[in-house]
């Protein structure tokens, strides 16, 4: 995964919104991926932005897996159904190993929303939660 492109297309897609994205790589593990993504969601304050607005995508390369998280405000805005769009569109990039350009479209995709939504407060706007890799397990 090249980071470095992964937090730009982070910080581009908060500038629009006051939503946070975080990505968080995981070592490989085994059991439940969901679980260990739930459980990242928490340890990195996922549900503590003051709307509610924000979204992991959780990430093992080893397995070729991934959840992608929303807390509550933005699943209430967008739906099922745009999480099930984004799982795809990821699916089908990190099947053919392009880590990198299935999160930076991904990202895009959920900034957008996220700014549809949750407009940036201009200077207001408070970056709730740091835009760098996580690489935590």
């Amino acid at each position: 995964i090249d980071v470095k492109r992964v937090e730009h297309a982070l910080r581009e897609a908060e500038k629009r919104s006051s939503g946070e994205i975080r990505v968080s790589v995981a070592p490989l593990f085994w059991g439940s991926v969901r679980k260990e993504a739930e459980r990242a969601f928490v340890r990195l304050g996922m549900s503590r932005t003051k709307e509610r607005n924000g979204v992991l995508f959780f990430v093992v390369p080893a397995r070729r897996k991934f959840v992608v998280l929303g807390d509550e405000g933005i699943h209430a805005k967008v739906g099922q159904e745009f999480w099930e769009k984004v799982a795809a569109a990821l699916s089908a990039k990190f099947r053919s190993g392009d880590f990198t350009g299935g999160l930076v479209d991904a990202i895009a995709v959920v900034g957008e929303q996220l700014a549809r939504h949750f407009p940036h407060a201009g200077e207001a706007d408070v970056n709730e939660l740091p835009d760098h890799v996580d690489f935590g397990s």
